[in-house]
C-alpha cells in the first residue's frame, strides 16, 4: 500500500485520539490537514501560528510518538501556517526567527493622570511622544491565583499566562476573549495585566472600558486634541480594552481605534480585547477592524461545568473564612449553573441569611434561600434543551441531528435547533455550531436565514416554527 500524507496523518490521528480527551482532540487536531509527504517528512496545515505554538508546547510528545510509530525514527514534521486572504500569502514559517535590531529611543518620563473628570486638564496634552507613567486601572483582586481553571476557560487562561511572560511576543496578538456576562473574561483580562506588571514592571499596562475610551475620544475631539489622544494610546505596551463590542456603530471611534491598533500591533505591543460576542457576531463594525480582531487568538469562555463551579465555591468559602458542608456546596453547584457572578452571589445571600438570622447554614436554609433563584434558572433555555426538544418533536435522535447526514428531515431539524439556539440563548454563533455537530458559525448563519425564508414561504414549515416556539416559551 502506497503511503500518502492523508493516510499517514489519519493513522497518527487515530493514535492521538486514543491517548487524549475527546474535547482536546476535536479542538486541536480535527482542524489540521495533511498537505504533503516527502521521504519521511510530513507537512501538516494548521489554522494559525498560535496552533503551531500550542501544539509544540502541549502535544509535541504524543505527536512525535504517533509519527515514529507510522514513519519510523527519522520522521520529521513540518507545519504550514494557513493565512487569511487579506494577509500575507506566503505561508512558510521559520521556527527560530531572530528578533530584529531596533533603534533604542530614550523617552522622557512624565507623570500624567489618565482618567479625569469632565472639564479638567486633558490627560492627552503631552508634548511629543513621551513615555507616560500612568495608573494601569487594574483591579488587584483579579489575579490568576483566584481565577479557577476548568474546561470552560482553559484555553483562554493558558494563552493569558503565555502572554504575561512575553507580551506582544506571541502569535496570539490580539487576544480576543468573549463570553456571556459573569463568566470571568474581565477577571482574566485584569489577571494578565497584573501578571505582566509583576514580571516586567517597566511595561506600561492600561485597562480601559470601550465606553470610557469613547467618552475620552469625544472629549479629545471637542478640545481639538485627537492627535494627542492617539499618541497617548500608541505609547501603551499592553492595552486591555473591555467590552470592545460597544464600538459598534461609532464610525469616528472605529477610525481612531483602527490606527491605534495598527500602531501597537506593528510595534510589537500587546492588545487584549473582551466582548460578549465573537468577532464575527459584532454588528455595524468596519470589516477591516473585525479582520484585525481575528489576527491573533479568539477564545470563548463558556459556562463552567459542575466541577469548576464546585472549585469556585470552595475558593470563595476559604476566602470568606467560612465552613460549609459538602452537601450544601454540592447543592449550590448543581443548581446554580448560569454564571460565576450568580454562583458567588448565591453564596453571599446564604451567608447573609445565616448571619442576620443567627442560624446555622444547613441544606434546608440553603434550599429556602435559593428557591426563587433556582426556579427561575430552571426556566433558562439551553442549547442542549433545544436540541432535545427539536429531536423529540421530529422523532429523530441527537446523534442523527449532530451527524453529517444531508437527509431533508434531519437537515430541517438541525437548522431549527440552530435557529432557536440563536433566538433563545446568549451563545455565540461559533458556540452554537460547535454544540450542534461541531459546525462553524457560517453554517449557523445560513441555517437561520433558511428558517426565516421557509417561515415566510412554507405553511407547513411555519407551523413547525410556531409549535416549537410555544413549547419553548410555555
Amino acid at each position: 500500500m502506497i503511503k500518502t500524507a492523508i493516510s499517514i496523518w489519519e493513522a497518527c490521528l487515530q493514535y492521538i485520539k486514543d491517548n487524549i480527551s475527546e474535547k482536546s482532540y476535536f479542538t486541536w487536531f480535527q482542524p489540521i490537514k495533511a498537505v504533503k509527504l516527502q521521504d519521511k517528512i510530513l507537512t501538516i496545515q494548521v489554522p494559525s501560528k498560535f496552533y503551531y505554538e500550542y501544539l509544540e508546547e502541549n502535544y509535541i510528545k504524543i505527536i512525535k510518538s504517533a509519527l515514529t510509530k507510522n514513519l519510523g525514527k527519522d520522521a520529521k514534521l513540518v507545519y504550514s501556517i494557513m493565512m487569511e486572504k487579506n494577509q500575507q500569502t506566503d505561508a512558510s514559517f521559520t521556527v527560530n526567527i531572530p528578533s530584529s535590531q531596533k533603534a533604542q529611543i530614550k523617552l522622557q518620563e512624565v507623570e500624567a493622570p489618565l482618567f479625569i473628570e469632565r472639564g479638567s486638564i486633558s490627560p492627552f496634552a503631552v508634548p511629543g511622544l513621551q513615555k507616560v507613567k500612568i495608573d494601569s486601572q487594574l483591579n488587584t483582586n483579579y489575579t490568576f491565583e483566584n481565577f479557577i481553571e476548568g474546561d470552560s476557560n482553559r484555553l483562554a487562561r493558558s494563552a493569558g499566562k503565555q502572554i504575561a511572560k512575553r507580551p506582544g511576543g506571541t502569535s496570539f496578538n490580539p487576544l480576543f476573549i468573549y463570553s456571556s456576562v459573569g463568566l470571568g473574561k474581565t477577571h482574566l483580562a485584569h489577571a494578565i495585566g497584573l501578571e505582566v506588571k509583576k514580571i516586567q514592571s517597566e511595561k506600561t499596562v492600561l485597562y480601559v472600558s470601550m465606553e470610557k475610551f469613547c467618552q475620552q475620544f469625544q472629549e479629545a475631539t471637542k478640545s481639538n486634541n485627537r492627535n494627542d489622544f492617539m499618541h497617548f494610546y500608541q505609547m501603551i505596551d499592553v492595552l486591555i480594552v473591555d467590552d470592545i463590542h460597544f464600538i459598534s456603530g461609532k464610525k469616528g471611534t472605529q477610525e481612531v481605534f483602527f490606527h491605534i491598533f495598527n500602531h501597537l500591533h506593528q510595534n510589537g505591543k500587546q492588545i487584549i480585547l473582551t466582548s460578549d460576542k465573537s468577532p464575527v457576531d459584532i454588528q455595524d463594525v468596519e470589516q477591516r477592524l473585525i479582520s484585525r480582531f481575528k489576527w491573533g487568538l479568539s477564545t470563548e469562555i463558556q459556562i463552567p461545568d459542575y466541577t469548576t463551579r464546585l472549585a469556585i465555591l470552595q475558593q470563595k468559602m476559604e476566602f470568606d473564612g467560612i465552613e460549609l458542608s459538602e452537601e450544601v456546596l454540592e447543592y449550590i453547584a448543581k443548581n446554580i449553573k448560569t454564571n460565576i457572578r450568580e454562583l458567588e452571589g448565591s453564596l453571599n445571600s446564604i451567608i447573609a441569611q445565616a448571619t442576620f438570622n443567627k442560624k446555622e447554614i444547613t441544606l434546608e436554609l440553603v434550599e429556602k434561600t435559593l428557591s426563587n433563584l433556582i426556579t427561575n434558572s430552571k426556566k433558562d433555555i439551553t442549547i442542549e434543551y433545544i436540541q432535545n426538544l427539536v429531536c423529540d418533536y421530529f422523532k429523530v435522535s441527537i446523534d442523527a441531528l449532530q451527524s453529517k447526514t444531508r437527509k431533508r428531515d434531519i437537515v430541517q431539524a438541525r437548522q431549527l435547533a440552530m435557529y432557536f439556539a440563536k433566538k433563545y440563548t446568549n451563545a455565540s454563533l461559533s458556540s452554537i455550531g460547535f454544540q450542534i455537530g461541531k459546525r462553524d458559525h457560517a453554517t449557523v448563519l445560513h441555517a437561520c436565514k433558511t428558517v426565516d425564508n421557509l417561515f415566510e414561504t412554507n405553511k407547513l414549515f411555519k407551523s413547525y416554527v410556531d409549535e416549537l416556539n410555544k413549547k419553548l416559551t410555555s
